[in-house]
């Protein structure tokens, strides 16, 4: 079970590095492991700097034992072998990638970048397949192909679509080498009993126990609770992602942590905060969400 961390911020924009002793220690107790610089930690507005700084950070703060990812996505291929050198020294067991997202490749051009990426890196890869922020879909054939690469271990998957999980888990579910990680939050549980590898959701950030009650369900045989979690795991992503951009639910997902003092409500520029009043709204709107499960128990 793996959640995509936030990158928590200063209201100077750094590193708040209590911030990332604090979530770590909660996903640590929940039994989740932390994925730092993907999507939902704005790994593609952050300087080298900081993502450098986060990855050390991080590796202070890793649980003995467990395992750490981390992103190293860039338009800039050397960027990403330099970011995986950090990462190799900083205690990151493995890192993923998503393509480019500036220039439209072909599906001969996806593939390569890959294997460039992977010969050169000292840490195993994941790939991450994103449309919503890279415009491109990475054919399943051309993952299927790179699956065989030796430095290539598995998928992390956010794009929407009931097809490709169930063929993806055609391929993939019953290679011991190669790892099928569900990025779609609203399929998470579906995924898993269908016998993906795993489940990396944003809403883990402030919630982690649901994720750890639903993939327990899941090794229990026990469909109706997986479910249930699912369910959960639905409304708590619909008080900070309905309605919202991307970028925006970003900014609201840290709100809702902050209610546990485990992040500050700052994104990084060109994310922008919210008003107070919406800072409010989304806290009252929480604490009914828990209210109204405390008094359904």
């Amino acid at each position: 079970m793996v959640v995509p961390a936030v990158t928590p911020l200063t209201e100077s924009f750094q590193l708040d590095h209590g911030a990332v002793e604090s979530m770590f220690d909660n996903f640590y107790r929940n039994h989740v492991l932390p994925f730092i610089l993907g999507t939902t930690g704005e790994s593609a507005s952050l300087p080298f700097e900081l993502k450098a700084d986060y990855v050390r950070q991080a590796g202070k703060n890793k649980q003995k034992g467990t395992t750490l990812y981390a992103g190293i996505a860039s338009n800039c291929l050397e960027e990403s072998i330099e970011l995986t050198k950090i990462c190799e020294q900083a205690g990151v067991d493995v890192v993923a990638a998503t393509l480019p997202s500036y220039y439209a490749l072909t599906e001969s051009q996806m593939k390569r970048y890959f294997e460039q990426l992977a010969d050169a890196i000292p840490l195993p890869l994941i790939i991450y397949n994103i449309p919503a922020t890279t415009h491109s879909s990475v054919p399943l054939q051309i993952i299927d192909d790179l699956s065989y690469h030796s430095n290539i271990i598995g998928l992390k998957d956010s794009e929407r679509n009931v097809e490709r999980l169930h063929e993806s888990l055609h391929l993939w579910k019953d290679r011991p080498d190669f790892s099928h990680f569900m990025g779609w939050a609203a399929k998470s549980a579906e995924a898993m009993l269908l016998g993906s590898d795993g489940i990396i959701p944003s809403t883990g950030n402030f919630i982690p126990s649901i994720y750890h009650e639903m993939q327990e369900a899941v090794l229990q045989n026990d469909t109706n609770k997986a479910l249930r979690m699912q369910e959960l795991s639905d409304l708590y992503g619909s008080l900070y992602q309905k309605g919202r951009t991307l970028g925006e639910s970003l900014w609201a997902l840290k709100a809702l942590m902050s209610t546990h003092q485990l992040c500050q409500p700052i994104v990084m520029p060109p994310l922008q905060g919210s008003s107070q009043e919406d800072l409010l709204q989304l806290k009252e709107a929480y604490a009914q969400a828990l209210e109204s499960l405390a008094l359904s128990e």
